[in-house]
């Protein structure tokens, strides 16, 4: 999407009528970048004025790597920027040189000798992406369902798809970054349509979806061995919708965990869309005071 109206150098963050298109909507515009982050207008949030696409720039053929980005796998990957024209790529040119002289005479001046490989740049566990001030609800456009936001301590999701649908909305934080794999553990409250493969054929199949699904979820995302105790596991009807729950605890002794446990839970909606919704609610047992956020969500979820 583009962003809000005026010129490029006058876009500032803030609220601005939803470009999608929907009623009553808006949406943050963090002066680089819509968000993924709708608000219904209202009091307490201050509306820029109406969407006008910028000028259309002509495509430019790429210069250089300029900047790292994440890719739908999640893996840190270059981001393509436009050149910007012989001025300024003269002045890059001449501090690139710069620098690279300085590195020739700092380099014979290190006899380890270990400056010759080229530094990488790493991938950042902790969560950066904030939501807009004034944020109460998220609005999962893909998904077709919103959903309260947690608050202070809750990042918009950043790490891409999940394996279990085609994309993904929502909030989470980092419960421990120094896992034995090399992987990070979070809390989670995300959502998404359906991705294919776990059987579903209409609401008729909504309970042995999500029991495909839940099946999936603790053979990937969870230490083994590991016990499930199901605490809920019946239909519902969320805003008038057909759908299935289905709440568990897992409990698991491994090396190199802080958290024994977490307690999860499933929601699969049939949205009236060739997908269902699916929303993932997961929080370990090292932040089990936040477990009633499980049933605040729950009990407050929206079909669009």
């Amino acid at each position: 999407m583009s962003g809000p109206g005026g010129t490029a150098g006058a876009l500032v963050p803030g609220w601005y009528p939803d470009p999608d298109g929907a009623a009553g909507m808006v949406r943050w515009w963090d002066g680089a970048r819509w968000s993924d982050v709708t608000t219904p207008s209202g009091p307490g949030v201050s509306v820029g004025r109406s969407f006008e696409a910028p000028p259309r720039q002509e495509p430019r053929p790429p210069s250089t790597w300029e900047a790292w980005g994440t890719g739908d796998d999640g893996a840190r990957q270059p981001v393509r920027r436009p050149r910007r024209g012989w001025l300024i790529g003269l002045g890059a040119l001449g501090v690139v040189l710069l620098l690279v002289l300085v590195g020739v005479v700092l380099g014979g001046n290190d006899p380890s000798g270990t400056d010759d490989a080229a530094p990488v740049a790493g991938p950042t566990s902790q969560p950066t992406s904030t939501f807009p001030p004034g944020t109460v609800r998220i609005i999962d456009q893909a998904g077709g369902i919103s959903y309260p936001f947690l608050g202070d301590g809750w990042y918009e999701w950043d790490r891409g798809a999940q394996s279990e649908t085609t994309e993904t909305a929502g909030q989470y934080f980092v419960t421990q970054e120094d896992l034995p794999d090399d992987e990070v553990f979070i809390a989670q409250c995300t959502s998404g349509p359906l991705a294919p493969d776990y059987g579903w054929s209409g609401a008729a199949s909504l309970q042995s979806t999500v029991t495909a699904v839940a099946d999936y979820a603790r053979s990937v995302h969870y230490p083994a061995p590991n016990e499930q105790q199901v605490r809920r596991d019946e239909a519902v009807t969320v805003d008038g919708a057909a759908a299935w729950v289905y709440e568990f605890d897992l409990t698991w002794d491994v090396a190199g965990y802080d958290s024994t446990g977490e307690r999860a839970a499933l929601l699969l909606i049939d949205v009236g869309r060739p997908e269902p919704a699916l929303l993932y609610i997961s929080i370990p047992n090292t932040h089990a005071e936040l477990y009633g956020a499980i049933d605040r969500v729950l009990g407050d979820v929206d079909v669009l």
